[in-house]
């Protein structure tokens, strides 16, 4: 391989119809969760306060504290998934010439001593090293990896600070949008947990009409209700531990 040529992602090498194929369907998590929100928002507005819900005061409060956070949960993720995941700095990547005494050496021991040397001479910041003590080095963006930094096999490239790759975002969570993440994690935990609480009553009063009576047209509607309640609720749980988990590691390695 020449001196001026990376080792092509894997992702560059399908035909047109593939790449578009495989660009559209990693948007389909993305898709799902936008068709909950868009249904959680008709469940929630249009069928409990203004069809279902008779006190003013009460549906006032509702709506406002509803659009509240239902913006702040939309800002989090639109800047999650939309928020540009960076590049490497420039000076990790090896000139053309370190690239060929790297590429022609023969001894892993040659290998190691070029990428020593390139970063003293460039006083790059990387401390970390691999398992074996070895500078770690991507053969697929031909440079040295900074501390913290990983190759992602879907983008196809060295991200900073990469935590993972998230497919409910389509984005990687790294070092630029890491804190919108973490903010995403929060307002959706407090989007379903408010959801679920003022659904509550509402719940109960559907299972207690179910009981007595045949299903009408309003047990319908409270049954969309019930299942928006049953899922908002059932969701909070499983977003409670990753928005703990991410606050912790936040604060600790921050």
């Amino acid at each position: 391989m020449s001196a001026t040529t990376a080792i092509t992602p894997k992702f560059s090498m399908m035909t047109t119809p593939c790449r578009i194929c495989f660009k559209a369907a990693k948007w389909l998590p993305v898709l799902f969760i936008v068709t909950v929100v868009v249904w959680s928002y008709y469940a929630y507005v249009i069928q409990l306060n203004l069809f279902t819900i008779a006190s003013i005061i009460e549906k006032c409060f509702y709506l406002i504290v509803y659009h509240v956070l239902l913006g702040l949960f939309l800002w989090a993720y639109w800047q999650t998934i939309f928020t540009d995941i960076g590049t490497v700095p420039k000076q990790f990547r090896l000139p053309p010439t370190e690239l060929d005494r790297y590429e022609s050496a023969e001894t892993d021991e040659v290998r190691r001593d070029v990428l020593e040397r390139f970063i003293q001479k460039h006083s790059l910041p990387v401390y970390n090293r691999t398992m074996t003590g070895d500078i770690r080095y991507c053969d697929k963006c031909v440079q040295v990896k900074p501390d913290r930094c990983h190759h992602c096999s879907v983008c196809g490239v060295c991200v900073l600070k990469l935590d993972h790759h998230c497919p409910w975002v389509n984005n990687c969570v790294a070092f630029t949008n890491y804190k919108f993440f973490i903010l995403f994690l929060g307002y959706a935990l407090l989007y379903c947990l408010f959801i679920g609480a003022t659904t509550l009553q509402y719940f109960i009063k559907f299972w207690k009409k179910l009981m007595s009576t045949a299903i009408d047209a309003y047990s319908r509607i409270s049954l969309m209700l019930m299942e928006s309640f049953t899922y908002c609720s059932s969701s909070s749980f499983p977003l409670c531990s990753p928005s703990v988990w991410y606050l912790c590691l936040g604060t600790m390695f921050s």
